[in-house]
């Protein structure tokens, strides 16, 4: 079975706005696609260096996720792995039948003696068919069926806990792969920052050579000092410097999402979608809990392995039982140029078996699976308590990083009238170089603060889906 086969679906009755995330998938091109080649090791300089930079969508980078990550790959091999595993333990529990035949040639060592002693005598013996010094051929064949009528149950438990074993690889496909979408959302939302810091960066160092000009030539008309230029100076240059990092900052996440996606080794990439809220959630806390409680694959995982450890002890336990076996045989054999027909054979009955004593090891196997037992039902409550938690510290984000939208918008506002009100002074007069510089830092802090809040809201929301298992 291909592992393309394997889709798992998660359905959840969820009221929530999308706004610029889509629910379709996202078409991409296939040269962002890795060579097919898992074991391509590039030797030459121009193998790995970017030739070209492609803008991508965030549904671009999911449906990449999709196709060439790895790790889900590795976890799809897993569960034909377990598919393999349960058709082994099925076949198990079919009639076994087995087929042998034998063909020999032989010469005993009283034939040879016979011969010598006799000598003519023996030469008339042979023309007679009678000597023992002849060589016999002989054939033989057999055909065997053995079925296990009862067992106590070893076999069904060890298809009950294979099943069980599909089911919990299939579980870990639909934990990993909204665990990816997680970390590709997020490093998107990163992606997305460093180039809003880039850009916030780039328009404070154009702001900082505009005050530098007016400097300079308030300092030619003789109304400014070399004080407030070496300031404006200064400013300039922490602004380009942090624009240096800015930029460093922005090719290292552009680097961290496009490993994160396995594209090809010469494709650098960016991010198309502007920065926006990317949806409302609309669940009270409680009903987002439920719903997390009722969807998580962890806590169905935790269930599942506590099935396959009852399996298991069941199989441990069942090889103190007696085992009941069907048996049938047939045998033919044919001794060639003997003047005899075939003789053939068969037999039929019904074989049992008792083992008396183990020296505890199926008692100590028991023991062993129903502290697995325990473990799971731990593991369970455990991972239960962590789910509520993740989705309340997920919704108490979701709120506050809201609320920070809407005032860092008004103070990103207020910035922009504070830095072109202070220009007008710093021109009249009745303002120093200071109070620009001032003012062009607090434009600047207050545009990054407005793409943080958003950023920060739209990281939350995508940890809240997450925690709900919400695609």
């Amino acid at each position: 079975m291909s592992a393309h086969r394997y889709v798992i679906v998660t359905s959840i009755n969820c009221i929530i706005t999308l706004i610029n995330i889509g629910s379709g998938a996202a078409q991409v091109t296939n040269d962002l696609n890795p060579s097919p080649n898992l074991l391509q090791f590039p030797s030459r300089t121009e193998e790995v260096n970017p030739q070209k930079n492609q803008p991508i969508s965030l549904q671009q980078a999911l449906e990449l996720t999709r196709r060439n990550n790895l790790e889900l790959q590795g976890v799809l091999f897993q569960v034909e792995r377990s598919h393999a595993a349960l058709q082994e333990v099925e076949a198990g529990m079919y009639p076994t039948i087995s087929l042998s035949a034998d063909l020999s040639r032989a010469q005993s060592a009283f034939g040879q003696l016979y011969t010598e002693e006799l000598g003519e005598q023996a030469q008339f013996l042979s023309n007679q068919r009678l000597n023992p010094d002849e060589f016999t051929t002989t054939f033989s064949g057999s055909l065997e069926l053995t079925y296990g009528l009862y067992n106590f149950g070893p076999g069904a438990s060890s298809r009950g806990a294979a099943k069980e074993q599909v089911r919990l690889d299939e579980l870990e496909i639909e934990r990993l792969s909204e665990e990816i979408r997680l970390n590709v959302t997020l490093d998107y939302y990163n992606l997305q920052q460093a180039d809003e810091q880039v850009r916030i960066n780039l328009s404070s160092v154009q702001n900082s050579e505009a005050s530098l000009r007016d400097t300079e030539a308030l300092e030619r008309a003789g109304v400014g000092t070399q004080f407030d230029r070496l300031q404006a100076q200064v400013n300039l240059a922490n602004t380009q410097q942090q624009l240096t990092n800015a930029i460093s900052q922005q090719q290292i996440a552009r680097r961290q999402l496009a490993t994160r996606l396995n594209l090809a080794q010469s494709v650098n990439i960016s991010a198309s979608d502007p920065v926006q809220l990317s949806g409302l959630w609309q669940l009270t806390v409680e009903e987002t809990i439920l719903l997390a409680f009722q969807n998580r694959p962890e806590l169905k995982q935790r269930l599942v392995e506590r099935r396959i450890a009852q399996f298991r002890q069941k199989v441990a336990l069942s090889r103190l039982k007696p085992q009941i076996s069907f048996v049938s045989s047939y045998k033919l054999q044919d001794v060639f140029d003997d003047r005899a027909s075939v003789l053939n054979g068969y037999s039929l009955g019904v074989q049992g078996s008792l083992r008396v004593f183990d020296g505890g090891t199926a008692k100590a196997q028991a023991a062993q699976r129903n502290v697995e037992i325990r473990i799971a039902e731990t593991q369970f409550a455990n991972q239960r308590n962590n789910i509520r938690f993740e989705v309340e510290q997920a919704y108490s984000q979701l709120q506050s990083n809201l609320d920070n939208v809407q005032s860092s918008s008004v103070a990103l506002n207020q910035a922009r009238e504070a830095l072109n009100l202070g220009r007008l002074r710093f021109r009249a007069g009745v303002s120093t170089q200071t109070d620009v510089i001032s003012a062009e830092n607090d434009l600047t802090r207050a545009e990054g603060n407005r793409i943080q809040a958003i950023l920060d809201y739209n990281r939350a929301l995508a940890k809240l889906q997450r925690s709900v298992t919400f695609r």
